[in-house]
């Protein structure tokens, strides 16, 4: 569909407010992502689409409705102008929010002089955040899912075949020291630097909820404190802040007080699950299934990945 026929549509969806500035953005592999204008009777809007793209398997609709119980919770989401889980009007399932301000580039966020009074503060607000977004009653999401995930990339490491003794070793640990579930709860499943938006003065909004599922609230601050997620700061949450920003605010927006050891059992998992994609995203470029050197970089990874492993583990110099 070219630009033209979609603003056309993206008119229609909106009732019939003219679409300027229609402008394609980077997007991820699941969706399309486009930036555009709406002027109508409420005046005129920045807007961001994104777009399902075929073969993608990720329920927008759901996506939409977490987004909004977000919202209404007052996670500091995007909010929602229009979405279908359905492809009718736009040939795709879709959704349009409000553009917020900001950026999304670590690099520039952990560097630049702009954001300079963010950094101290953004580990907190990220606490408080998740901390609003866990107390989300999970019914109101229709299709929420849990899955027992040492079990899921266990299987994936051994269907793909490849020896690494170092992802071995934390299947292992964590299998032997898995904690007690806190609860289960609506988490994120990918809060990270590089998907929430940073002004100067901090934390805009939470992005890209398109893995959302029911899990422990600890896998949402572990996640987030995986060392890839720093981009070479040595700051362990995100790069901008200690353990203990994340925690403290954490457990005073929440009532509840955060198990250091649990996170860091939550942490090592994420650690080595990043290593492990990135076998997933090099095996596609290095099957033909999607050439891309992006892809291919990203299978140098597995070893930092390795290496991030053994430190968490016991014997090793984290933390």
């Amino acid at each position: 569909m070219g630009p033209d026929q979609l603003a056309e549509q993206l008119s229609a969806v909106l009732g019939g407010a003219e679409i300027l500035g229609l402008t394609r953005l980077s997007g991820g592999a699941s969706r399309e992502t486009w930036a555009f204008d709406a002027v109508d009777v409420l005046g005129r809007r920045e807007l961001i689409l994104q777009r399902q793209r075929s073969g993608s398997d990720r329920d927008m609709g759901m996506e939409a409705t977490a987004v909004r119980v977000a919202h209404g919770a007052g996670v500091p989401t995007a909010e929602v102008v229009a979405a279908s889980g359905t492809g009718e009007q736009l040939g795709a399932p879709f959704m349009v929010v409000q553009r917020v301000a900001g950026e999304t580039i670590a690099r520039k966020i952990l560097r630049d002089a702009e954001y300079a009074d963010a950094r101290p503060v953004l580990a907190a607000q990220l606490g408080a955040a998740l901390a609003r977004l866990h107390t989300i009653d999970a019914t109101l999401v229709t299709g929420l899912e849990e899955q027992d995930q040492v079990q899921r990339y266990r299987d994936v490491l051994d269907e793909l075949g490849q020896p690494h003794p170092a992802f071995e070793l934390g299947f292992r640990w964590l299998e032997a020291n898995r904690p007690p579930r806190t609860r289960t709860c609506m988490v994120h499943g990918d809060f990270r630097m590089g998907n929430i938006i940073v002004g100067p003065s901090g934390l805009g909004a939470v992005i890209d909820w398109e893995l959302i599922h029911l899990s422990d609230p600890m896998e949402d601050l572990g996640w987030l404190c995986v060392k890839a997620w720093r981009f070479g700061s040595p700051l362990p949450v995100a790069g901008v802040g200690a353990y203990h920003d994340l925690f403290d605010a954490y457990g005073e927006a929440s009532g509840t007080t955060v198990d250091p050891e649990v996170v860091r059992w939550w942490e090592t998992l994420g650690t080595l699950k990043w290593g492990i994609m990135c076998i997933l995203q090099a095996n596609s470029h290095l099957t033909g299934a999607a050439r891309s050197h992006e892809l291919a970089a990203i299978g140098r990874r597995v070893c930092e990945n390795e290496h991030d492993l053994l430190l968490l583990l016991p014997g090793g110099a984290s933390r």
